[in-house]
């Protein structure tokens, strides 16, 4: 399998473009700054990604920015920290302040050169919007949770992407997609029989972050630490 052989590179946003992990932790200061005991990096970002998971089964219809909000008011109970409504709308409303990973941009522009692009994110228009500016790309499709209805991993999102693709001529074997969440992304993409790549980006770190154990590891077809990696491997492949 070669990376050139796809014509479309369909990408989670969050975890693998954009830094979502520190974006949640700089985001989240004014709530854990409040705890009594003392929260790890990895304590924080454990923690909102079991109330995170939970609200989108529960709320599969809610937008992202004010899911985030109610992320927010669960882990201010779990830390015993009061806060007020407003609190929890600007955390919802920080997605787009959330910093990208220093080799996106130049990445996607690279690519933009040799395939078409396209993004499944777990979020909602608006805020997609403020992170595609700091990506500084035009994607060929964007779709995004709140266009579905419902977050991946549940199958709906693939289906509605595959369908979309295949609207346009699209095939499943002419797909690659990339992502960092084997929860969310790579253990869909294999029920799917879809070709994956995956961007470690936590390749230094353990656990998994701020996404839930996928359990059983999911296959993958490429594994890249970066994106800057990803466009190293391709120009090697096409030189």
């Amino acid at each position: 399998m070669k990376l050139s052989q796809f014509k479309i590179l369909t990408f989670d946003v969050y975890g693998t473009l954009i830094d979502w992990e520190s974006g949640m932790v700089n985001a989240l200061k004014p709530l854990t700054d409040q705890v009594a005991v003392h929260l790890s990096r990895d304590d924080i970002l454990s923690a909102h990604a079991h109330y995170e998971s939970t609200a989108q089964r529960f709320s599969p219809s809610k937008k992202y920015s004010e899911l985030l909000a109610t992320v927010y008011r669960r882990l201010a109970e779990h830390w015993k920290v009061s806060v007020d409504w407003e609190e929890c709308l600007t955390y919802g409303r920080s997605v787009p302040q959330w910093p990208a990973f220093d080799d996106s941009t130049d990445a996607l522009g690279y690519l933009k050169q040799h395939f078409e692009l396209a993004v499944l994110t777990n979020t909602d228009n608006l805020s997609f919007s403020g992170s595609n500016e700091r990506l500084g790309v035009a994607f060929d499709s964007v779709m995004t949770a709140e266009d579905i209805g419902s977050y991946k991993p549940d199958n709906r999102n693939f289906e509605y992407m595959l369908e979309t693709l295949a609207h346009r001529g699209i095939t499943k074997d002419e797909i690659l997609h990339v992502a960092e969440s084997m929860f969310h992304d790579h253990q869909p993409a294999n029920q799917y029989g879809l070709a994956n790549c995956w961007i470690y980006r936590r390749h230094n770190q353990e656990g998994f972050g701020a996404t839930m154990d996928p359990g059983d590891m999911p296959t993958v077809n490429f594994t890249f630490n970066s994106m800057a990696d990803l466009v190293a491997a391709h120009q090697q492949e096409t030189a």
